[in-house]
């Protein structure tokens, strides 16, 4: 009963934080705030879970993962921030979170390897959380999640495309969406 409670009233704030884009099924916002919630549906499940037997080789790999999400999650937000040029004035992407709104194409940093770090640390989050202890539901939960950032990533490519045009178009053609060099 408690993790109902929590999961509500988590996901009250991100529907907050969200309002906008589920008004907008087109929008990266409204994919990834279902993303979200599955992760969050996936700490609820697992966190009883989370210091219990450290050294098995579930939780090393949940660790590891966990961990690795921090990486793409700074090099991303960081680059966004100095790179980026977000402005508040950015029109017609009211959507968009603070940090997103850029006004120049980031090309350098962990952008040159991959367009969608922040999803990729998103992914690494999820599974992380998720191999805290293995389940079927957990699974569903994952790959609910995964699928989500898949589909949040595809609508953010679209949303670029329409922003910065064809420079969006050659990027793309330079990097892999999540995974340097391979996907």
């Amino acid at each position: 009963m408690t993790q109902l409670i929590l999961f509500a009233a988590l996901s009250v704030i991100l529907i907050a934080i969200s309002w906008k884009a589920l008004r907008d099924p087109r929008s990266h916002g409204f994919y990834r705030f279902f993303a979200w919630e599955a992760i969050l549906a996936l700490f609820l499940l697992n966190a009883e879970f989370w210091f219990r037997d450290p050294f098995s080789w579930n939780q090393i790999i949940a660790w590891v993962l966990l961990f690795a999400s921090l990486i793409p999650l700074a090099f991303g937000v960081h680059s966004l921030r100095t790179r980026g040029n977000p402005t508040d004035k950015r029109e017609g992407d009211d959507s968009l979170l603070a940090f997103e709104k850029t006004t120049t194409l980031v090309t350098s940093g962990i952008y040159k390897y991959i367009r969608h770090p922040l999803y990729s640390s998103l992914f690494l989050l999820a599974w992380g959380i998720f191999f805290k202890m293995p389940s079927w539901f957990g699974f569903i939960l994952v790959v609910t999640a995964t699928l989500f950032l898949i589909a949040t990533a595809k609508a953010d490519e679209a949303e670029c495309i329409q922003f910065f045009g064809s420079s969006y178009n050659d990027y793309m053609k330079k990097t892999r969406m999540f995974i340097p060099y391979i996907f």
